[in-house]
């Protein structure tokens, strides 16, 4: 049920603010003209202070952990109290960590499920009611969720959920006029290749890696005009095209070739 906020700040709501996507997002946002305000949502306060302090329009710092049912509670009374004109909400908080099924810790699993379905299902519905016609949400997906990926397993899975969620949800709101996009990009030059590279995995090469400012002004740029899937580049995009048609057995031979390049 949609929130009367017709003379209400216009905020952008971005949750992952501390690093990566999610901190550049609240950069390039905090320079648009529909937006007066960004909240910052994620768990390292310091991080969010220092992101705090370069950006030209007024924020709110909000530390909380979005897998914790009580932080999600609290997100959801700051929104009714204030009952702002939420023109973006980014959902970039993410976690994701290569292994096999004997190598990645079951509480490791559990929190990418948690963080990237549980929690991205829950700060949408809480937002939604409080954006108006002409309003953006972009779901920070990936390009994994095109297919299944060994080594990448519970990770690829999550974000195949998020891009079935995310489709789904384009069609219920779409009486509302409130656009929706899953970002789908391929490797991103931010610290998700840092964590990675500490847990052990054979990845080589980060082939046809962007930098997230590219990546994110190309995502705003397909959100605005009204794209499903903003892939952001040549080699996400091709692998959205092979996973419609070829075997998964064979797009999943292929990424264990690419692996070891």
């Amino acid at each position: 049920m949609a929130v009367d906020t017709q003379k209400a700040t216009k905020v952008a709501i971005v949750t992952g603010a501390s690093s990566g996507m999610g901190r550049e997002f609240a950069r390039q946002l905090a320079k648009s003209d529909e937006v007066e305000e960004i909240w910052l949502i994620a768990r390292r306060r310091e991080r969010l202070e220092e992101l705090a302090r370069e950006l030209p329009c007024a924020t709110k710092i909000m530390c909380e952990d979005l897998t914790s049912a009580s932080d999600m509670d609290h997100i959801a009374a700051e929104l009714s109290k204030q009952k702002p004109n939420v023109t973006y909400l980014v959902s970039a908080a993410g976690f994701g960590k290569f292994g096999t099924w004997d190598t990645i810790p079951v509480q490791d699993n559990d929190a990418m499920i948690d963080l990237n379905c549980k929690a991205m299902v829950h700060i949408t519905t809480i937002v939604l009611p409080y954006m108006r016609r002409g309003s953006h949400v972009l779901e920070i997906v990936s390009c994994s969720a095109f297919t299944p990926l060994p080594h990448l397993n519970v990770y690829a899975a999550s974000k195949a959920f998020m891009q079935s969620y995310v489709r789904a949800l384009r069609w219920e709101v779409r009486g509302r006029g409130v656009c929706v996009t899953a970002v789908c990009p391929g490797w991103v030059k931010t610290e998700f290749m840092q964590t990675a590279e500490k847990t052990g995995h054979d990845v080589r090469h980060y082939l046809g890696a962007q930098k997230p400012q590219t990546v994110v002004r190309r995502s705003l740029l397909a959100n605005k005009c009204h794209f499903a899937i903003a892939t952001c580049g040549i080699g996400a995009f091709v692998l959205r095209i092979l996973g419609k048609f070829i075997p998964h057995c064979i797009t999943m031979a292929g990424w264990a070739g690419v692996r070891r390049l």
